[in-house]
């Protein structure tokens, strides 16, 4: 897999964001910005790092609980709750912000750069879809969708009609096989979005999308051709 490595931006705020990011071997294609799970920058996300430079495209993952000198969570389901309620949307978005602005640095345009986020990740992915111009974006799993996963993040239904670049949004059911109502709101609220948009769920993998399970390959392969139909 194509190599990693770990760079330091200066913030205006006097502290530094450190940035997970990856070189194609060959031709860049574009830039996709990876945004991390509840977590943090686990093996997991520096595989998807890797994984997508090898595609052709230039990939930043920036460390989203760098204010408080973390980079992976190893704690416990509730403590890891706190820290995303903790988290501040407009810090996040800044964040955000300066990874696309160091995707700029390396001469890759707006409409060649994308953004995937997973869980945490996949909330935040969606809200910059509604707020930034870019070329694609896609969001696997993720929380909030009818209620705010945090006081300073709105919920994902009333961001989904705001969406101003081509989103497609990966999901699990429910393992009973119902319909999950909030993703039903969900797709009603992308389809006015007045531009493309898709939301694919996989049958058996619960409310969030199971990376580990058999429909992960299927979901790899749909994120890889959402970024090659959208970013040119």
């Amino acid at each position: 897999m194509t190599e990693i490595r770990t760079e330091t931006v200066p913030l205006v705020d006097g502290s530094e964001l450190r940035l997970t990011v990856a070189q194609p071997d060959g031709p860049v294609r574009g830039g996709v910005v990876v945004l991390h799970e509840a977590r943090g920058v686990t093996d997991a996300v520096r595989r998807l790092v890797s994984g997508i430079a090898g595609d052709g495209w230039l990939t930043v993952a920036p460390h989203l609980y760098h204010r408080d000198g973390a980079d992976e969570l190893h704690a416990s389901d509730e403590q890891v709750a706190d820290q995303v309620r903790r988290l501040d949307g407009e810090q996040v978005m800044a964040d955000t912000d300066t990874a696309f602005g160091w995707l700029v640095e390396h001469d890759v345009t707006p409409d060649r750069m994308g953004v995937i986020g997973f869980d945490l990740g996949g909330t935040v992915a969606l809200l910059v879809a509604a707020s930034r111009t870019l070329g694609a974006a896609v969001t696997v799993g993720g929380t909030g969708t009818t209620e705010p996963p945090s006081d300073s993040f709105p919920s994902l239904v009333s961001a989904a009609a705001e969406v101003t670049c081509p989103w497609l949004g990966i999901y699990g059911e429910p393992a009973d096989g119902s319909e999950d109502p909030a993703l039903e709101q969900l797709k009603d609220a992308a389809d006015g979005a007045g531009v493309a948009t898709n939301v694919v769920t996989y049958p058996g993998s619960g409310h969030r999308f199971d990376s580990e399970s058999g429909s992960a390959e299927d979901a790899w392969q749909r994120m890889l051709n959402w970024f090659d139909s959208h970013l040119r």
